[in-house]
């Protein structure tokens, strides 16, 4: 048994952000108040959620050897948080995104903060210039929190190599996001890619190679993190596909359908459009990225379910969760890893919200 405690993990990757935000809030100190909102906004940001990264950063590090300081590892972990908070704050202000765990989005907060002072100029225009900013920013500062994280400079260089890679592949398959909704593409491999890119390796195979390269591993140990890591990540992203349409918004934190208004060309989608009638598919195309009603968000539904895209959807959540959990098997890794690892692969792909 492990005495891993997800719960006090999440509290003390919440504590390293707050602490590091305080200390970026104390040198931005001089820049007055609108610096201030700037630093709570962040602190915002990146307030609660799962800290499935900073976990698989922790667990990446564990699986090739012990923890010798603990509170460094922390630091390192929490900066795929940050990584994570600036990816949120862009997506949604790209997807036209109301709201993130049931609060405004960032861009809508600082809209809404515009238009409350009456300023002048354009209340939207501001509220998506300060989120850019705002995000550019988190992005700048898990760069910092990962450098300067306290671990001995060799292992923090080669992890950077990773989170390099991280950065560059999240950014550029949210582009190849935002241009296949453009183009209202609906292939099913094209589909794969997007997820692949813009959020199954940065959410568990990148974060592990980060944790695994900041304790040494070698080549054989990231290609078996690889080997686990990618297929989890695909299962994990697919199951947040099926959450974006069918979720309960209580849960989520996120409107119903929220994925059908802002229209993404999800998995789910395109195995959807692939194999619904030519009127069901055609309603389905039309409808996408366009304001819904509650009930027609019901009819949308109904036709993705009539479809047997869920059910597909959820075949491959199982083969590929199957195939990870074998990889896992295989690897060279801690006792202890291997089974914490099992524990955060069935919470990433089982949860319901």
């Amino acid at each position: 048994m492990t005495a891993w405690d997800p719960d006090a993990f999440r509290t003390g990757v919440q504590a390293t952000l707050d602490a590091f935000l305080d200390e970026q809030g104390r040198r931005l100190e001089p820049l007055g108040p609108d610096a201030s909102r700037l630093v709570a906004a962040a602190r915002a940001s990146v307030s609660g959620g799962k800290r499935f990264r900073a976990a698989f950063c922790h667990w990446g590090f564990r699986a090739v050897r012990s923890v010798e300081d603990e509170a460094a590892l922390l630091r390192a972990s929490a900066a795929l948080e940050l990584l994570h908070g600036s990816a949120l704050v862009h997506d949604d202000y790209m997807d036209a995104s109301d709201t993130r765990r049931g609060r405004p989005a960032s861009h809508k907060a600082f809209e809404a903060g515009h238009r409350e002072a009456a300023w002048r100029g354009k209340p939207e225009q501001y509220g998506a210039a300060a989120a850019i900013l705002l995000g550019d920013l988190l992005l700048s500062w898990s760069d910092q929190l990962l450098r300067h994280c306290g671990l001995d400079d060799e292992p923090v260089r080669h992890a950077l190599d990773f989170f390099d890679t991280t950065r560059s592949e999240v950014i550029a398959g949210q582009f190849l996001d935002v241009s296949v909704q453009a183009r209202g593409d609906a292939d099913v491999d094209l589909a794969m890619r997007v997820l692949r890119y813009k959020s199954a390796k940065y959410s568990v195979e990148r974060p592990l190679h980060v944790g695994a390269a900041l304790a040494g591993a070698d080549q054989s140990v990231l290609s078996s993190l690889s080997q686990f890591g990618l297929p989890l990540g695909e299962a994990f992203q697919l199951r947040d596909d099926l959450l974006g349409v069918f979720g309960d918004p209580g849960a989520t934190g996120k409107p119903a359908g929220d994925d059908l208004t802002e229209g993404k060309r999800t998995v789910l989608v395109a195995l959807a459009l692939q194999h619904a009638s030519p009127r069901d598919a055609e309603l389905l195309d039309a409808s996408l990225g366009q304001p819904l009603s509650v009930p027609e968000v019901g009819q949308l539904r109904a036709v993705i379910e009539a479809s047997g895209a869920p059910a597909e959807v959820e075949r491959r959540i199982d083969v590929l969760t199957e195939a990870a959990l074998r990889a896992l098997d295989a690897a060279d890794v801690t006792a202890e890893a291997r089974v914490v690892l099992r524990e955060l692969a069935a919470a990433a792909t089982q949860r319901v919200l």
